[in-house]
């Protein structure tokens, strides 16, 4: 275990989990990663794995099979699966993601239907807000979904951005309802979410729904993200989360809350790894007759990138905490998000400019890194978006009275 980004305070039950949980990565993860990334392979043996450790069930409730523990035990679990292969981490994140939505929203029904199997790994989640013509403006989506006439729905629309939206077989989507609402209502206050069951895999999954096929990315690779099309998808009205119309922002919001605490978490992973990496090679390649480690040059990148992790990892054990706590954690999450994945980018970059020219080769792990640390710049909303929610929480908190 490395000196950096250790948690004070941790029950021996949470540090019995993370310790399963750094083994399986070290062993099971990591000696094939990069492979698997090279092959934008979908890690399946890995994922059977981590069912097996009961981790797609971290945070559902006992009651429903599930570990019932708390947003930073999952968080803490989330920064280690990271440090072995992001891509792991986000087919996990959707999946507890809804699990949460529905933990917390969800009809009686909806959570002893859906989160038993959920906690098995059995029913895999995903969650899709955004569309081709918008990201974070999520007041703005298009998709629509109507009355049939008879009080079930039928669904409109195109989302973009789908992780696991090939893998899932259960889809929270969040859709445009204007029934019931009168003219000028708030855009945020005609949505509303609904659970969109489906069958696994690409094409036409179910009468009304296609997923295309996976978009190729950058990095990020191993985890399918998709597009989601919708041309009068039926939805029984039990399928609408929490059973009401109309709260589908609010839903999504809390949903998206604890996903920037998992991103962070996920920067902090990535973080960890490309510092072990930079560390390590630099205390083997020699250059003017010692390790490079040996120059200031470099001893002082390492003492920048280990100040980073600690930092960043810092945050985010604080806004988990706060979450835990039953309080208001918006901006401690959008402050841990932004801090984290800005530090992220940074520490790999400079475990890049370490291994110099080798880092630019597909042999050294530090190569992919480089391309998925990006990704966490933009995901559950960029750095400018969290900027934004922090500044106006922070006017919010220090307003001038009188």
């Amino acid at each position: 275990m490395s000196r950096l980004a250790q948690t004070e305070g941790l029950t021996d039950i949470q540090r019995e989990i993370l310790a399963t949980v750094r083994d399986f990565v070290d062993k099971e993860i990591i000696p094939v990663a990069t492979e698997l990334e090279h092959r934008d392979e979908y890690p399946t043996q890995i994922v059977e794995g981590l069912k097996e450790l009961g981790v797609f069930g971290l945070m559902i409730p006992e009651e429903y099979g599930g570990l019932g523990e708390s947003l930073l035990t999952y968080a803490l679990t989330v920064e280690e699966i990271a440090r072995g292969w992001m891509s792991v981490s986000g087919i996990i994140n959707t999946h507890f993601i809804v699990a949460y939505m529905l933990k917390q929203h969800g009809t009686q029904e909806q959570k002893d239907h859906f989160l038993p199997r959920m906690a098995a790994g059995e029913i895999r989640g995903a969650f899709s807000m955004s569309e081709p013509a918008l990201g974070s403006d999520v007041s703005a989506i298009s998709s629509k979904g109507v009355r049939d006439g008879g009080g079930d729905y039928l669904l409109t629309g195109q989302k973009m951005w789908l992780t696991n939206g090939g893998s899932s077989t259960l889809v929270a989507v969040l859709c445009r309802t204007d029934e019931g609402h009168p003219e000028g209502t708030a855009p945020h206050k005609s949505m509303t979410t609904f659970l969109v069951e489906k069958e696994a895999g690409f094409g036409e999954v179910r009468p009304g729904l296609t997923i295309p096929g996976k978009i190729e990315k950058m990095g990020y690779k191993g985890v399918d993200t998709t597009e989601l099309i919708m041309d009068g998808l039926p939805i029984p009205a039990d399928r609408v989360l929490g059973g009401e119309s109309g709260r589908g922002f609010y839903h999504m919001m809390d949903g998206v809350e604890v996903g920037r605490v998992n991103v962070a978490a996920r920067g902090c992973g990535v973080a960890q790894r490309a510092f072990e990496l930079g560390v390590d090679y630099a205390q083997q390649r020699h250059t003017f007759g010692k390790p490079i480690a040996q120059h200031q040059a470099i001893q002082f990148k390492l003492a920048e990138m280990a100040t980073k992790v600690e930092a960043a990892h810092a945050m985010m054990v604080n806004a988990a905490r706060k979450k835990d706590s039953g309080q208001r954690n918006d901006l401690e999450a959008g402050m841990a998000k932004y801090l984290a994945s800005e530090y992220c980018k940074e520490v790999v970059e400079d475990a890049f400019r370490i291994h110099g020219g080798y880092g630019f080769s597909k042999e050294y792990e530090i190569e992919r890194l480089y391309r998925e640390a990006p990704m966490l710049l933009i995901g559950e909303g960029t750095a400018e978006i969290q900027k934004m929610i922090i500044g106006r929480r922070l006017l919010e908190e220090y307003r001038i009275q009188g």
